[in-house]
């Protein structure tokens, strides 16, 4: 313990440092951890009881490595590199206690999970530096007591530390705190130093195998470090001379080394910059490396080392090449970000898009990057062409439709027969993946709608405004940008927005659903042969690599709008992953049918059969259906109920319903329910104000009908229920692009902001204002300024309808 005397001048001055016993650092790592466990729950960032533990098998052969991101979460033993950057403090005295803690607790829910994990580490150094400078300011500050009688210190000088004797002195309390941190996860650590010369030597390799297979044996993590207290020099030009050749001389190559050693499927590189960029970090042009090849060092501009630790990033990336030249996948990611360090680890085992991925396998086609490049330029050359240009590309789509349907109906047929034999889709999903002639001829028309309506779409002017004498604004219509459409099990979804995205003159990315992959292959080409008349055929592209929907939803830069086409799951995960990508559509499509007292009998029962029968998979199906309380026990009820018996739909009684009907149906478990099935709800209402509030506590804004031949009632429902689109006497099922006369939708939007309902050619339109003067300066409109505002609106240009 110190005392008081000689602790409080270490107070007064600057920089200064003490070193805990090992029961305090015992306690600050429990208190890191704690608080780092709090952070976590309050920042409402996912914590490792929300992941569920791998269940699937961890074991594969060794001697290759992963060729893409999504194998790596089949990794059975893995090695984490922590750089000195990661693991010491800013001011490289001392650790990162709260940062060290996030690792640990990444590492020991993954070694939970049956993974051999083993960390190769840094930080011995600052540890050491940290507990020196407080002996020697000790050691000072007590002379100077002596000497001068007086409490008040003058300034006292640190001499430059030795790196190995600060080694020497930090290697027991790092493995003091590491073992204290592992400890409250109920895993044991153990440290093993190593040199160089541990790896000349036969016999030590032998024995420094044996003794870590020995550990990962026993459920132990191996902490690695190299000796830095005795380490030699390295030795000159021994580096990278084969496969079994790599000079120890940081933790990068002592990592890498140990990897291919221990047949390792993963090596995780953490340091303090994102990964490889194709040119300094930080300066303007630079983008990050999402895939490394070997032979691509030529593309990769190195800067200087990090502010601490031996290497840098070009020891890090021939460390790496090596490691995957022995059968090692390798990922170079930061580990000292605070948004992402905390869950950086299992994201990368996980397989998600973090860091530069080391891969021996080179995709034929370009990368999801340089197709969302590719289309922005696309989209702005097709936005350039005369409407009668874009609209020929329509045109020309839709002949093909019809031209090559043998070809489609093929693809899909391969499509059905693979999803059939695999048993992996539902019959309304098997439904949604069927193309036939009808389709096809279905989608010819709706694309020459949308060609027929295109001539006036990008370029309209929509206002008009003098502001001053010779100084005019106008506001035009322009195209959104790059629109990433996702869809699921609907190939004639890629035609249609195809077709809107051309009109509109957006550049587009579709990202389709593996089970439709033959249909969307042959349908994308047919998009791009009719493009190509026009040399726009990179405006379109289909994304088909590896790509997760989550790691796509993080392009911001790259993508303007999201438009997911799918489960109400689907779009939810959309919405909750994009991260700065505005997400147009809905999560839920919950359609309410309500039958007024004053409806009429012959109109009821087929509005409703349409409503949920007609395509009950679809989003606009009726899913509740709200009866006056006043039609119980009528033969108009009979009627309805007969009715739904005979289409065989499952009926589930609301909370009020069941407390009437004597027919026993299923009482509901939420009212809130989209079946997608032939299945609905039926609730009782006691009056047209109550469906309305029904409607509005339970529904999701889609779509709702009033069934009613009371005008009044009627315009009452119209106007307060507060949905994209609101019925009278018409089916739910009419909520569609092609029959409101866009000629086709990119999707029905709920949202509040820019479109709503069914989003054809004007959903993908933005504006943007031009201005146009002569020598205007705002200081001449100033109280003492010669000109005046007039903000007088001028008449807008004929609009072509032809």
């Amino acid at each position: 313990m110190l005392c008081r005397a000689a602790l409080s001048p270490l107070v007064r001055s600057p920089g200064w440092c003490f070193v805990l016993p090992p029961h305090a650092i015992a306690a600050i790592s429990r208190f890191y951890i704690l608080r780092h466990n709090q952070r976590l729950r309050n920042e409402s960032i996912r914590y490792w009881s929300n992941i569920p533990f791998i269940t699937m098998p961890l074991s594969r052969a060794h001697g290759k490595s992963f060729a893409h991101r999504s194998e790596l979460k089949h990794a059975k033993r893995i090695v984490v590199k922590l750089g000195s950057a990661v693991v010491t403090r800013g001011d490289e005295c001392g650790l990162a206690l709260g940062r060290l803690a996030s690792i640990v607790e990444q590492v020991s829910m993954l070694q939970n999970q049956g993974r051999e994990m083993m960390i190769v580490t840094s930080g011995a150094v600052a540890f050491g530096k940290q507990r020196l400078r407080h002996e020697i300011l000790l050691s000072q500050s007590v002379r100077q007591a002596l000497h001068s009688g007086q409490s008040q210190l003058k300034d006292m000088a640190i001499p430059v530390l030795e790196a190995r004797a600060c080694a020497a002195a930090g290697q027991s309390g790092l493995m003091a705190l590491y073992e204290a941190m592992f400890t409250q996860y109920s895993i044991c650590a153990a440290q093993i130093l190593v040199t160089n010369l541990d790896f000349h030597d036969e016999q030590k390799r032998r024995n420094l195998n044996g003794t870590l297979h020995e550990l990962l044996r026993m459920n132990i993590v191996p902490i690695i470090n190299t000796n830095d207290a005795v380490v030699p020099p390295p030795e000159p030009n021994s580096d990278l001379q084969g496969v079994n050749v790599i000079s120890v001389k940081d933790n990068d190559s002592l990592a890498a080394r140990l990897a291919v050693e221990m047949k390792t499927d993963l090596l995780i590189v953490l340091s303090d910059v994102e990964g490889l960029f194709d040119s300094p970090p930080g300066s303007d042009d630079a983008k990050l490396i999402d895939i490394f090849y070997p032979g691509d060092q030529q593309s990769v501009t190195f800067g200087t080392k990090s502010r601490v630790g031996m290497g840098g990033m070009e020891a890090k990336v021939k460390a790496a090449l090596w490691a995957l030249q022995g059968g090692t996948s390798v990922v170079i990611a930061n580990g000292t970000h605070p948004k992402i360090s905390g869950h950086v680890i299992t994201d990368i085992v996980e397989g998600k898009k973090v860091g530069t991925f080391f891969s021996e396998v080179k995709p034929a086609g370009p990368t999801v990057e340089q197709q969302g490049e590719m289309s922005r330029a696309g989209g702005r050359t097709l936005a350039a062409l005369q409407p009668e240009q874009r609209a020929e590309i329509i045109y020309r789509l839709a002949d093909l439709l019809t031209d090559q349907r043998e070809e489609i109906l093929l693809a899909n047929k391969k499509d059905l027969e693979e999803a059939e034999n695999k048993g992996r889709l539902a019959l309304p999903l098997l439904k949604r993946l069927s193309l036939s002639t009808s389709k096809l001829n279905s989608l010819a028309i709706g694309l020459r709608q949308i060609a027929a309506s295109s001539q006036d779409s990008v370029g309209r002017i929509i206002r008009r405004t003098r502001i001053a004498k010779d100084l005019e604004l106008e506001q035009v219509t322009v195209p959104i940008g790059v629109l990433l459409v996702i869809f699921e099990s609907r190939p004639d979804c890629l035609p249609q927005v195809s077709a809107l995205a051309i009109a509109s003159g957006n550049g587009l990315l579709l990202k389709g659903g593996k089970e439709a992959a033959y249909s969307n292959q042959i349908l994308h080409h047919l998009t791009q042969e009719a493009l190509s008349i026009h040399g726009v055929k990179d405006a379109v592209q289909l994304v088909n690599t590896r790509e997760e929907v989550e790691d796509l939803c993080r392009l911001d830069k790259l993508i303007d709008l999201i438009i997911p086409r799918g489960s109400s799951q689907l779009v939810r995960n959309i919405q909750k992953a994009a991260k700065g990508i505005p997400v147009m559509g809905h999560s839920e499509g919950i359609c309410h049918v309500y039958v007024d007292t004053d409806a009429s009998v012959e109109k009821v029962t087929r509005i409703i059969r349409d409503s949920k029968c007609e395509y009950p998979a679809a989003c606009n199906a009726l899913e509740t259906l709200l009866i006056h309380r006043d039609l119980l026990r009528t033969p108009l009820f009979d009627q309805i109920i007969d009715m739904l018996r005979v289409e065989q739909v499952k009926i589930h009684a609301g909370p009020k319903f069941a407390a009437y009907s004597t027919l026993n149906p299923s009482e509901v478990k939420s009212l809130r329910t989209e079946y997608g099935d032939l299945e609905c709800c039926i609730e009782v209402v006691d009056s047209v104000q109550e469906a309305v509030e029904h409607i509005h506590k339970y529904g999701s804004s889609h779509t709702d009908v009033i069934i009613t031949e009371n005008e009044k009632t009627a315009e009452f429902f119209l106007q307060h229920v507060d949905s994209a689109c609101v019925f009278w006497n018409a089916s739910t099922r009419f909520s569609d692009g092609y029959r409101f006369g866009l000629g086709a939708e990119v999707g029905i939007s709920t949202s509040r902001i820019h479109a709503r309902g069914p989003v054809g050619i004007e959903g993908l339109l933005t504006t943007k204002w031009l201005l146009r003067g002569d020598n205007h300066v705002v200081s001449d409109f100033s109280e003492h300024g010669s000109m005046k505002y007039l903000h007088e609106s001028l008449p807008l240009p004929q609009r072509n309808t032809n």
